[in-house]
């Protein structure tokens, strides 16, 4: 058996959050990976960590990026954070994963996948959406013909943040300097896995507007002012001439929170979800040939490759991390890296172009 990858996660706390909730799962779950340390942003986290994990912890990341049992650097902070730490991984040589969005705008991240292929070093970003065994499972019903030519793609989405209401711990989203916004975050994500499933965009129209100034944050009583639109609405079309609808709205609806509609010349996929974080919610596919009703497509079990079966959002993390393993062991290119990210960056900068100059856009 091949020994364990070597992960150091920069942002585990032990208290709560994604590292938590998702990474640490998931490495537990693998034969493949073994956690080897942790770093948070005070020591009396870190000493909590070191206790809660059971492996050094420490209160900067340079000494984590600095062990020689750390084979890849994982880094789970705040988005303004990530070019500085992400930058430390590669000088110091070391493979890295870095939670989306890679840098704060389109400029830090092509300036990250440049330093990191200058380096040679091993890079992946975690837009994980397309690893979920869903969308696999579309994505390989559309490549068999199961609606035969695509004519076109809808959503209606809900971003479950920036809404009327927010809690303490994410109402940093809600400003546009943080790099955190609904189109970085749900409509990246989503878009990515959309994407990956029926291809790029060939040109796409925007129209955005805040139109909530400001939300409640339920846990304190205060009030974060809204920097960053709450309303997306996107038309594009494929390169492969289908076209594109997207409606991405703050918070929750009563009633549609996901739904993504397939049409094509020989049938039709309907996709719906509790929420618009298509890359971290169970998706329910339904689909029909062309005068049938629509029916429940179950995924086969086949598509989930993730060692373990961990549940939650730790699984399409597990299933990143399966792909991450098979690359960093064989060279190949399975998981989407630093080069991806800006590919990413590039159609959702070309989205907010598009809006701001009300002028149709390219990214390719």
């Amino acid at each position: 058996m091949a020994t364990p990858i070597g992960i150091g996660i920069i942002g585990g706390s032990p208290e709560r959050g994604w590292a938590l909730d998702a990474h640490l799962p998931a490495i537990k779950a693998s034969p493949d990976l073994e956690l080897r340390a942790v770093s948070t942003s005070r020591k009396e986290t870190a000493l909590k960590a070191t206790e809660a994990f059971g492996v050094p912890a420490y209160d900067n990341a340079a000494e984590l990026v600095a062990r020689d049992d750390v084979d890849l650097v994982v880094v789970n902070v705040k988005v303004p954070h990530h070019f500085e730490l992400v930058s430390a991984a590669i000088d110091a040589g070391k493979a890295v994963f870095c939670e989306w969005p890679l840098g704060n705008g389109l400029e830090e991240t092509s300036e990250l996948a440049r330093k990191a292929n200058a380096a040679g070093v091993r890079n992946f970003i975690g837009l994980q959406a397309r690893s979920g065994p869903e969308f696999n499972h579309i994505r390989q019903l559309i490549a068999d013909g199961y609606v035969g030519e695509v004519l076109s793609s809808s959503i209606v989405a809900s971003g479950a943040n920036w809404g009327a209401q927010v809690e303490q711990c994410n109402a940093y989203c809600l400003d546009a300097r943080s790099g955190a916004s609904m189109l970085m975050i749900p409509v990246g994500h989503t878009m990515d896995g959309v994407c990956y499933c029926l291809g790029e965009v060939a040109h796409l129209s925007a129209d955005m507007a805040i139109r909530r100034t400001q939300s409640h944050i339920v846990d304190t009583g205060g009030i974060q002012p809204m920097t960053v639109p709450d309303q997306i609405l996107v038309s594009g079309q494929f390169q492969s001439g289908a076209m594109l609808s997207i409606h991405y709205r703050g918070g929750m609806s009563t009633g549609t929170n996901f739904l993504w509609e397939i049409n094509g010349t020989e049938g039709d996929l309907t996709i719906t979800a509790a929420y618009g974080l298509a890359e971290m919610t169970p998706l329910h596919v339904s689909g029909a040939k062309a005068g049938e009703a629509q029916a429940p497509i179950v995924t086969p079990d086949s598509f989930v490759w993730a060692s373990g079966n961990p549940e939650g959002v730790a699984l399409n993390v597990a299933q990143a991390y399966s792909l991450i393993v098979e690359d960093l062991r064989d060279g190949g290119k399975r998981a989407p890296d630093f080069n991806h990210a800006v590919l990413r960056h590039r159609m959702l900068s070309a989205m907010e172009k598009a809006a701001a100059t009300g002028q149709r856009q390219t990214y390719l």
